[in-house]
C-alpha cells in the first residue's frame, strides 16, 4: 500500500485489488481532523467522491480473446455456435470389435486405432465417453446354465470382463497423451473410479475421456442398455454403436448379398422388425429419451471420427421422422 500527503488534511494511499489475473489500483483519501474532546477523526473516501480528476482509476480491463474455441465458430453477433452436429457423445464399442481378428482377445492395433480417432475429435473440443462390452473375453449369457454357472454369477464375470477391456483402452489412449478416466458400475477402487455420474460429467467438461465398465452393475442387462442408461445420464446426445458391419441391412447381408444397407431408421421399425441392432431394452430406453443411434463399421478408418463428427456413416436410427431409407 502506498500513502502520500495531500494538502487540506487528507492523505492519499492506493489499495492493489484483483481483478480475475489482473491488477489494478484504487485511489482513495483518508480525511483527518480533532474533534472537540481532543480524539482524531479519520474518514476515507475514493477520489470519485471527491470529484478529484488529477488521479484518475486506471483500470485494465480483462482482454477478450479473438480466436474461437475448438470447434467452434463465431458469428456476426460474436455469439459461438458449434461446427459440429454432436457436442457430448457415447461411443459403444463391442468386445468382439476389440477382438480384431481373433488371434488374441484385445487387439493392439484396433485399440489404437480407437485411440488414435477418439484423440482427434477430443482435441477439437468434442465430450466422448465410451462403454465397452466384454464378449472377447467372456459373455455371460453364453456360458449360463453351463459347468453350473447360473445367469447372474455369468453375467457377473461378464462385467469383470468389460473391466480388463476398459483397463487396456485407458492405457492405450494414456500412451498417446489423452487423459481418460475409468468409472465402474460396482466399486474396484484400486483400479478404476466408481460411477459418479456428477463426476463423469465434470471429467467430460474437462476434456478427458471417460470410459464405463461393468455395465450397469445389475445382472441380466446387456452393455449395449448401459451404453443407452449412461448416455441418458451424462445429457449426451447420441449413441454410436461401432460393430464389425456398414450398419443395418434390410436383410442378413450373410445369407442374401443383395440385402440393403438402410440410411435412416425408426425405433418402431427396429422393434416391429426385430433388427438385431441393440436389444429391445436398449433401443426403448433411447426411443424415451429421444436419443438417436448411429450404427457403423469399426474397421473402415476414419468412420469413428465421421460418426462422432456427426458426418454421415452407416445407419441412423431415431433422430429423423422419416421412415426407411435404403442405400442404392
Amino acid at each position: 500500500m502506498a500513502i502520500t500527503t495531500c494538502s487540506s488534511n487528507l492523505v492519499s494511499f492506493s489499495l492493489p485489488s484483483s481483478l480475475g489475473p489482473f491488477r489494478t489500483h484504487q485511489n482513495c483519501f483518508m480525511s483527518c481532523h480533532q474533534t472537540s474532546n481532543g480524539r482524531l477523526s479519520i474518514s476515507c473516501c475514493s477520489s470519485s467522491e471527491l470529484g478529484s480528476t488529477q488521479n484518475p482509476i486506471n483500470m485494465r480491463k480483462p482482454q477478450m480473446s479473438s480466436m474461437s474455441p475448438f470447434g467452434v465458430t463465431l458469428n456476426e453477433a460474436n455469439m459461438s455456435t458449434p461446427s459440429f452436429k454432436w457436442r457430448r457423445v457415447l461411443l459403444k464399442v463391442s468386445g468382439e470389435a476389440l477382438a480384431g481378428d481373433h488371434t488374441q482377445n484385445i487387439d493392439p492395433k484396433v485399440s489404437m486405432a480407437i485411440a488414435r480417432e477418439v484423440a482427434s475429435v477430443t482435441r477439437l473440443g468434442i465430450e466422448v465417453a465410451i462403454v465397452v462390452g466384454g464378449g472377447n473375453i467372456f459373455r455371460g449369457a453364453s456360458w449360463a446354465g453351463n459347468s453350473a454357472l447360473d445367469r447372474s454369477s455369468a453375467d457377473y464375470i461378464g462385467m469383470l470382463a468389460t473391466v480388463m477391456n476398459a483397463i487396456f483402452l485407458q492405457a492405450t489412449m494414456e500412451s498417446i497423451g489423452i487423459p481418460t478416466r475409468v468409472q465402474t458400475a460396482f466399486r474396484m477402487s484400486e483400479v478404476a473410479e466408481p460411477y459418479i455420474r456428477r463426476r463423469a460429467v465434470r471429467h467430460l467438461e474437462k476434456g478427458r475421456v471417460v470410459i464405463f465398465a461393468a455395465g450397469t452393475g445389475n445382472p441380466f442387462f446387456t452393455t449395449d442398455t448401459a451404453a443407452a442408461l449412461r448416455c441418458a445420464e451424462i445429457n449426451a446426445e447420441v449413441v454410436l454403436k461401432a460393430t464389425n458391419v456398414d450398419g443395418v441391412y434390410d436383410e442378413d447381408p450373410r445369407h442374401n448379398p443383395n440385402a440393403r444397407l438402410l440410411d435412416t431408421l425408426t425405433y418402431q421399425e427396429v422393434t416391429s422388425k426385430d433388427l438385431s441392432v441393440m436389444d429391445m431394452t436398449a433401443i426403448t430406453l433411447c426411443q424415451e429419451n429421444n436419443i438417436p443411434v448411429v450404427v457403423f463399421n469399426l474397421g473402415q478408418p476414419g468412420n469413428i471420427t465421421k460418426a462422432i463428427k456427426g458426418e454421415r456413416v452407416g445407419t441412423l436410427i431415431g433422430g429423423t421422422g422419416n421412415s426407411t431409407v435404403a442405400r442404392t
